[in-house]
């Protein structure tokens, strides 16, 4: 008989060994205090400050999108009642739709439970729709991507990340009549790094490629209107396939593509991950619908974050502190070690009710285990100030050889 409890606890095992078991953290939110929290226990709750939050404006707080969710529940109910195709096709769904189309100036936009699903299922579709097509994508892509480039078993191409050079190395090798994907990220939300779209947008137009631009890490928060690094950098109409999210700088759930009406259309009708699934619930759509209209209008918001991305690498540094260079709003402080990241974590929580979570692999490779900080409008001075001395009090407690034991100092 195969022991399957057996295997399954070694499989567990051996993450625990490594030092990278995950332990979720039962985080109670205040209501338009954020980042204020609570952190529940068996003992009791007890105050936080969250600082890891991919909410990264705080518009999971803002009075209009909670409004919006309100509104929406007393009009229609709970749930969606089915897939699209069946009965889940809402006037809220439509509205949120052309929202987006509008907010990346395309023809269409075509929603998802996810931005996970919108990535493998688009990849994935578009793979098998396009006979012989190539993909390039970075070495640094999210899992999602190469998740959707693996299911769609095409040929596909790393190339190093954000190296332009060696991505026309690779297309070179190509024909010029075979499809070909381009699939990247704006911002690379473990490092931070913001990708050369207008290069990587020059190298697809001179070799026939598709352009497939993931900006989950950057919708709401970089451009004119929150439409993404690609609106900031004045080149969202050279991308051909956008990607995006509901659940961080809009502050509620969901993915979505935006493109042409095609496109869009293709994928509706072929991606079994978006066929089969449920959709959004209206109140869902109806709070992002709110937030991606308020965001369309209001830099406040966009403004704000930078700044307090930059006032708080500023203090770290200061502080002596390893933090990962970038021009992103993404704060990562290197520690290498997942135990010691692990102790890190726990003890900034314990001893001072500051909540971030361990980023150890597959997140990350090995060796580069990390904090990652997302600083958001609504961090004050003081809690910047406070984490600062609390980072630095355990750096200091750090034994010379922590990168070998991944034990701090006794206190």
């Amino acid at each position: 008989m195969v022991d399957y409890a057996g295997q399954l606890r070694a499989s567990l095992d051996a993450i625990r060994r490594e030092g990278r078991y995950r332990v979720f953290a039962d985080v109670k939110r205040h209501r338009g205090q954020f980042p204020a929290a609570d952190h529940v226990t068996p003992e009791g709750a007890k105050p936080i400050v969250v600082w890891c939050s991919n909410d990264y404006l705080g518009m999971g707080q803002h009075p209009k999108v909670i409004a919006a969710m309100h509104e929406a529940i007393d009009l229609v109910g709970a749930g969606s009642g089915g897939t699209r195709n069946i009965s889940g096709t809402t006037h809220y769904h439509v509205e949120l739709e052309h929202e987006l189309a509008d907010l990346h100036g395309k023809e269409q936009a075509l929603l998802f439970t996810s931005a996970y699903v919108a990535n493998d299922a688009t990849l994935s579709t578009l793979a098998k729709l396009l006979p012989g097509c190539v993909i390039f994508s970075d070495e640094k892509n999210h899992a999602s991507m190469i998740q959707g480039i693996r299911h769609g078993g095409s040929e596909k191409r790393i190339f190093r990340h954000n190296d332009v050079a060696d991505l026309e190395a690779k297309l070179k090798q190509v024909p010029r009549d075979a499809p070909k994907i381009i699939a990247f990220e704006s911002v690379y939300s473990m490092d931070g790094h913001i990708a050369p779209i207008s290069a990587i947008c020059d190298l697809a137009e001179k070799y026939g490629a598709l352009t497939y631009l993931d900006e989950v890490h950057a919708v709401g928060m970089y451009g004119p209107r929150g439409g993404g690094i690609a609106e900031r950098d004045g080149v969202m109409g050279r991308v051909d396939i956008i990607n995006g999210t509901l659940a961080k700088g809009f502050g509620v759930m969901g993915g979505y593509i935006a493109g042409t009406r095609d496109l869009c259309d293709a994928i509706r009708s072929y991606a079994s991950g978006f066929i089969f699934t449920t959709s959004l619930a209206p109140a869902i759509a109806a709070g992002a619908l709110a937030s991606i209209r308020h965001l369309k209008v209001s830099s406040l918001e966009r403004a704000r974050h930078q700044e307090r991305a930059r006032a708080l690498k500023s203090r770290l540094m200061a502080a002596g502190l390893p933090v990962f260079q970038n021009q992103s709003h993404i704060v990562p402080v290197l520690i290498g070690d997942p135990v010691h990241c692990k102790e890190v974590t726990d003890r900034l929580l314990d001893q001072h009710g500051i909540y971030v979570q361990p980023i150890n692999y597959p997140t990350v490779p090995r060796g580069t285990e990390r904090i990652r900080l997302t600083p958001g409008p609504h961090h004050t001075d003081a809690q910047m100030d406070y984490l600062t001395n609390a980072l630095a009090e355990l750096w200091a407690a750090c034994p010379a050889s922590v990168g070998r034991t991944g034990k701090l100092a006794a206190e």
